[in-house]
């Protein structure tokens, strides 16, 4: 079978009505190709071999790329598994917000800073995340911008998930959550620059780039042990939500190794094109990792505010 007969292309027609006199014909006037094959791609476009379909044609206009919102494609769930939860973001803060704040007097608007960190963080992760599956078809130059915003988004999630973990993990200890604040600062910085920098965007960078990133997410492992050292694994299961960010750090590990290895499409080539595959899989993973951070952080509220929790020495 030739490439051409085997490819899956989509289309949109406009037909207008050309009159002869006596006769009406209809004339094909415009012609919209909306899905490629793999074949099809420009090099820069091509990812993913074991996906064939469902590909967007380089657009090379922003209004055509926001407009394939509007239809499905091999991104689609890309776009809108992270699109949804970044909206809803917001009344879901409100409504968090307007549950929690009466419940107990001591709660106080340094918790609101807390909760309000992660919310940013997440909404902003899952914002640049969508923009950037949704602009990624535009041109060379601007998937390089959304791919580097959307490495941004992923140090924007990690600081904002790691504040709120840290002021409730060494609440009675201020200078300990300013080290670590610090130090996730730093690592963010370093993470946000070899994103953004073209000389840090290079093939040579790559293994160091890597090396960033691995540093800034297990970088959550040294507060937690720092905190099971001071105070036992009771206190800091109830005082940071513990069995909460073990799930969120399983599902992240989990949806870098599915993502990594590309499964399923990888092992059944061209039958997960539109939906099911790999990096859509991760991006639900994270929008669930993020779930089970909120309500560890929503435990450790309870803890810290309900009177269960020792009260702070002076």
């Amino acid at each position: 079978m030739s490439v051409v007969q085997r490819r899956q292309v989509s289309v949109q027609t406009e037909v207008e009505e050309a009159t002869d006199g006596t006769t009406n014909t209809a004339r094909i006037v415009k012609t919209t190709i909306r899905t490629i094959h793999w074949d099809d791609l420009p090099h820069w476009l091509r990812d993913n071999q074991h996906i064939h379909a469902g590909y967007r044609p380089a657009s090379k206009s922003f209004v055509k790329s926001f407009k394939s919102l509007a239809y499905i494609h091999n991104e689609t769930v890309n776009i809108y598994s992270h699109l949804l939860p970044a909206l809803l973001s917001v009344p879901l803060s409100i409504a968090i917000y307007r549950a929690i704040s009466p419940r107990y007097e001591t709660a106080s608007h340094a918790d609101i800073t807390a909760f309000g960190c992660f919310f940013a963080g997440a909404a902003f992760c899952l914002g640049m995340s969508s923009l950037y599956h949704t602009i990624s078809n535009h041109s060379p130059l601007v998937a390089y911008i959304g791919n580097a915003c959307d490495y941004v988004g992923i140090v924007g999630l990690i600081a904002g998930s790691f504040v709120p973990s840290v002021y409730y993990g060494f609440y009675c200890m201020p200078n300990l959550q300013v080290l670590y604040w610090s130090m996730i600062c730093l690592l963010g910085l370093g993470c946000a620059t070899v994103s953004t920098i073209p000389r840090f965007r290079t093939p040579a960078w790559r293994p160091f780039r890597a090396t960033m990133f691995v540093s800034m997410g297990l970088s959550a492992v040294f507060p937690v042990i720092h905190g099971l050292v001071i105070f036992g694994f009771a206190q800091m299961r109830r005082q940071i939500g513990l069995w909460w960010l073990l799930l969120q750090g399983f599902l992240y590990i989990l949806g870098a190794a599915i993502y990594a290895a590309r499964v399923p499409e990888r092992l059944w080539p061209g039958k997960f094109d539109i939906v099911g595959h790999s990096h859509q899989v991760f991006h639900l993973l994270v929008v669930l990792a993020a779930c089970a951070h909120l309500t560890g952080l929503l435990e450790a509220f309870d803890y810290r505010h309900s009177g269960v929790a020792p009260a702070c020495a002076g």
